[in-house]
């Protein structure tokens, strides 16, 4: 495994030409998904909410030598007191990175704070108006697509809750294809997170997707597919959702429960360990490695 502070070989790719695009002046996002989307192949998307998570997702990344969007969510957000120091430290994390590395704001249920990562210079947003009534959520989402594609940014949505959030722990609930298809005309957004049997916050890794509704979301939507939750997935159920038609692949608990053992063990193998450089280290080089195999299941 490759240690945050020694990456790799090749000479790097571009990564864009200015603030939110691709060499092309697509969003940064978008033209990752696209590309995925046209390969048959997985974006890994991994949140961010440690530095030490931001390094240590950049180092798997290189290690894999495939892109990867880093995440930082409005919880995440909401924990560190303010956006502005911790998008800071992932954008340059971003920049510095010698493969194609996207700044993602994710589940954002709050304008205010969408259009502050914007102006603070994120790849793309995730707009949550997935609780709100239907009309209400394609009245909202449009009105952050319009804010964001007039600033190069992208906008990922979600319909219908995907389980595990406000107390619903759904394994049932389901993207309605039909739905989406309107969901996405009406709002002109860059990528659908939909329901299909996955749900957040799972620290084992037992769920199933329905493969057959991915396969009909994929073939009814003309924008890559979001596939949130994916934590609760073991590698062949997230290799069958990337075959079906599902582009990028959310993990974050997963990661979560490998930094916190990796700390755990540094702390047995030393009681007297004081310096969290010491113990915190252990848990962004497991989270490194597991970053880089993740990355090439995805992207075979």
């Amino acid at each position: 495994m490759t240690s945050p502070a020694t990456t790799t070989t090749a000479s790097p790719p571009a990564r864009r030409s200015g603030p939110g695009t691709s060499d092309a002046g697509v969003p940064l996002l978008a033209s990752l998904l696209g590309d995925a989307r046209a390969a048959g192949r997985g974006v890994g998307a991994f949140n961010v909410v440690l530095l030490e998570h931001a390094e240590a997702i950049v180092a798997g990344a290189e290690a894999a030598e495939r892109p990867v969007v880093l995440q930082v969510s409005q919880n995440c957000v909401r924990y560190h007191g303010s956006a502005a120091p911790l998008l800071a430290a992932v954008l340059q994390q971003a920049r510095d990175a010698r493969v194609p590395a996207a700044v993602h704001l994710d589940h954002a249920e709050d304008v205010a704070l969408v259009h502050e990562a914007v102006e603070l210079g994120v790849d793309s947003v995730m707009y949550d108006g997935s609780a709100l009534p239907y009309a209400e959520n394609v009245a909202t989402t449009l009105a952050v697509v319009e804010h964001c594609h007039r600033r190069g940014v992208a906008v990922e949505a979600e319909l219908g809750e995907v389980g595990g959030k406000d107390g619903v722990h759904a394994p049932g609930a389901r993207t309605d294809p039909a739905e989406a298809v309107s969901f996405v005309a009406a709002t002109g957004v860059d990528a659908l997170a939909v329901a299909v049997g996955t749900s957040h916050a799972m620290v084992e890794r037992v769920a199933a997707v329905d493969a057959d509704l991915v396969a009909a979301l994929a073939a009814a939507v003309d924008v890559p597919l979001v596939l949130h939750g994916s934590s609760g997935l073991d590698d062949d159920e997230l290799a069958a959702a990337v075959r079906a038609g599902m582009t990028k692949v959310n993990i974050s608990t997963h990661l979560n429960a490998l930094f916190t053992a990796g700390v755990r063990a540094a702390l047995a193998d030393d009681p007297a360990l004081v310096d969290p450089r010491r113990y915190v280290r252990r848990g962004r080089a497991a989270v490194a490695e597991e970053v880089e195999r993740l990355l090439r299941l995805l992207a075979p």
